[in-house]
């Protein structure tokens, strides 16, 4: 099978891309640097797309092992034919080998097994000609042995007809397609249980084309089921798949053709339907979850290039009533300075105390920004700060504290922070994310951070494996300083991993900061394969080579330098002089292994070398009148931020408890097909208040102000 031919033609890119594609991940490249450094090779296909091709060539290969196993099984059975091995080997959906293989396919004592052993199979082929009308004067022969009575030996005969009906590939294909188009989901709560299910009441009884229902409608009306509030059913109209089964089957008016047409009918309730139905629901939820999951990439991806705000002083706070709020000072690398606990709010009331020793804090520890915890108590603890007088300008921030407490109770957090509790490592957690999100949310599993939707209804492999790969792609697009990167953040750089991330720690606490790429050389294990795909992504800013500090590989800083030759300066004048790169003429450099796709990328680097792509951070503050539900108005609009998109809307926090959600429908004044192309996670929006449902804590949204 021609693998990339059937990738390319799946996908819409061209086959050479995708072979030239399938060749570096075989040779042991990653995604983030085939994308980054490889675009002559791949037509400059983006990650998203080398990963596309690298889930394909996986399905095919399982394609290939099913179809390898299905010629085996049939081959013992003696039943293999050189015809019926082409028509396996031609296949090009799993679906397809299923259906050619299920004749073959060893069976449980299925009905017709046991009519078969009751020898009625001659009986079902002569019903099957369909040219008798006296079907009981045929079957009053095969009364004998287990068969009692004529009656009995009519449905042996139609149990096998059933199943011969049911394995009819024909007769698949018309039922698979009928479901495609006409099939309909409906869900229904189980009754006496409508009190506890009350958060499925939009469910309850609920009916739409299946090919209409959305991702997020699905996997609601599935967790539902899963949980026996509701009950849900897919199929298409009964009488509808039986005129598409019949022509097929039944020939003539005889009373055999009626026993045919029974059999056919038994057949699709009985057998047929199940199985499609099973299968059909099968690859809805396989769609339903690549939908959300890719949402939940993608929000994870704008999560972790948030606008960090750098080397600064920070002071953190994680928020609390009767256990008051957790305090850490922090210097400008995120170290642990010192830590108390300050009681502002109920039950203490101990504001003064808690002001006092705030104010001495950011003095003596020169803060410079300081970061709340969006939790419990974040509105009124953000208030408290902002009411205080600071000897200096001190930016104030919240930040979302989604998993923090999962990092606090970690291994990970244990091993950076073992003498201190939860409490403090939590709160380390929201001052460290301020400065740096990316740093900082890679110790967390990417589940716990909350920016997704039913992901624990997903499947999680394939879960695991796109978001594993949106931390390497956010990762390697940002880069990371080598000297000062943490284990945990070194272990997404390509070709890395937990190993060598650590032995470049070791390294770097036994032999001091690097100053130079070459000296990853000379940690243990880094070899030269890993060498080519690590090093254009780490940092060194003091480097000896100032290409050391830039996504400029190592592998073409010989362009650079011939670059830097015809114009007779250094490599370091060339990097500050915009006048004398405008000189170069990129067509004097192609080559037969480096074209313009790479040339534009190392100019773009020579213009911010060591610059980080994200964005800078913004301060926000949210309407001072709210805090709670019950302060909100109808009609009136609010400053907000998005914390979570999904495909049916995105939700935005205002300042209460509750986040409000504005629908897809009024995110804008024109039709909207996807939100993301309308909001992106930590925008600041403005919002206007729909609709507040006190009983069900729901807030309605609207961006048409």
């Amino acid at each position: 099978m021609q693998f990339d031919s059937i990738i390319a033609q799946t996908l819409n890119i061209q086959q050479k891309q995708v072979a030239n594609t399938l060749k570096l991940l075989s040779d042991g490249a990653t995604i983030p640097f085939i994308s980054r450094y490889r675009k002559e090779m791949t037509g400059g296909l983006t990650e998203v797309d080398i990963q596309e091709i690298q889930i394909q060539y996986e399905k095919l290969v399982e394609l290939e092992k099913r179809k390898a196993s299905v010629l085996k099984s049939i081959e013992e059975q003696g039943k293999l034919t050189p015809e019926l091995k082409k028509r396996i080997e031609a296949c090009v959906t799993l679906t397809e080998v299923e259906d050619i293989y299920l004749p073959y396919k060893p069976k449980r004592r299925t009905r017709a097994e046991v009519a078969k052993s009751k020898g009625l199979e001659p009986l079902a082929k002569i019903l099957m000609c369909q040219v008798n009308n006296d079907v009981e004067g045929k079957a009053l022969p095969f009364v004998k042995g287990d068969v009692k009575d004529v009656d009995e030996a009519l449905q042996g005969a139609r149990d096998i007809i059933a199943e011969w009906v049911s394995e009819q590939e024909n007769a698949r294909g018309r039922i698979r397609r009928l479901f495609a188009h006409e099939a309909v989901i409906q869900s229904k709560v189980v009754k006496g249980k409508e009190k506890e299910a009350e958060k499925y009441r939009d469910y309850f009884d609920m009916k739409e084309p299946a090919r209409r229902c959305s991702s997020h409608r699905l996997l609601a009306m599935r967790r539902g089921e899963a949980e026996g509030f509701l009950r849900v059913d897919v199929s298409p109209d009964q009488d509808a798949a039986l005129e598409r089964l019949n022509p097929l089957f039944v020939k003539g008016v005889t009373e055999a053709s009626r026993q045919v047409q029974t059999a056919v009918a038994d057949a699709y309730k009985r057998l047929i339907k199940p199985s499609i139905e099973t299968e059909f629901s099968a690859t809805m939820k396989e769609k339903a979850d690549d939908e959300a999951i890719k949402v939940f990439s993608e929000n994870l991806r704008q999560l972790l290039l948030s606008p960090p705000l750098g080397e600064k002083r920070v002071l953190a706070i994680d928020p609390g009533y009767r256990t008051g709020c957790k305090v850490v000072c922090l210097d400008a690398q995120g170290n642990l300075l010192h830590n108390e606990t300050i009681y502002p709010h109920p039950p203490q009331n101990e504001r003064a105390q808690a002001m006092t020793k705030i104010a001495k804090l950011v003095e003596a520890y020169k803060i410079e920004a300081i970061s709340i915890g969006n939790g419990t108590a974040g509105r009124e603890t953000e208030q408290f700060i902002q009411s205080i007088r600071f000897d200096r300008k001190v930016q104030v921030f919240v930040v979302s504290e989604s998993g923090a407490s999962i990092y606090s109770a970690s291994a990970v957090a244990r091993e950076e922070f073992p003498n201190y509790d939860v409490t403090v490592r939590g709160a380390v957690s929201i001052g460290r994310r301020l400065m740096d999100p990316l740093a900082e949310l890679v110790k967390i599993d990417a589940k716990s951070i909350g920016v997704g939707q039913y992901q624990h209804d997903v499947d999680q492999t394939k879960l695991k494996r796109s978001l594993d790969q949106a931390v390497e792609n956010s990762v390697n697009l940002v880069g990371v300083n080598l000297n000062t990167a943490s284990k945990h953040l070194l272990n997404y750089i390509s070709g890395l991993g937990p190993q060598l991330a650590q032995n470049i720690v070791d390294y770097r606490t036994a032999n001091g900061a690097f100053s130079s790429r070459k000296q990853l050389l000379d940690v243990p294990r880094l070899g030269a394969k890993a060498f080519e795909q690590c090093a254009g992504f780490l940092r060194i800013p003091d480097a000896e080579n100032p290409l050391d500090n830039t996504a400029v590989h190592p592998e073409s800083y010989g362009i650079v330098e011939k670059m830097a030759k015809s114009l007779k300066c250094s490599v370091s004048e060339l990097i500050q002089n915009k006048e004398l790169k405008k000189q170069l003429n990129l067509n004097d450099y192609v080559s037969d292994k480096v074209g313009l796709p790479t040339l534009n990328d190392i100019m773009e680097e020579l213009d911010k070398p060591g610059l980080d792509r994200r964005k800078g951070i913004k301060v926000f503050e949210f309407d001072p009148t709210i805090h709670v539900i019950e302060d909100v108005k109808v009609g009136q609009v609010y400053p907000g931020i998005v914390t979570n998109v999904t495909n049916f809307g995105a939700f935005v926090d205002i300042g209460v408890k509750e986040n409000g959600l504005v629908h897809i429908s009024q995110m804008a004044d024109h039709f909207v097909s996807n939100p993301a192309d309308v909001v992106s996670l930590h925008q600041h929006v403005e919002v206007k208040v729909i609709n507040v449902d006190l009983e069900r804590k729901r807030i309605q949204l609207s961006m048409v102000l």
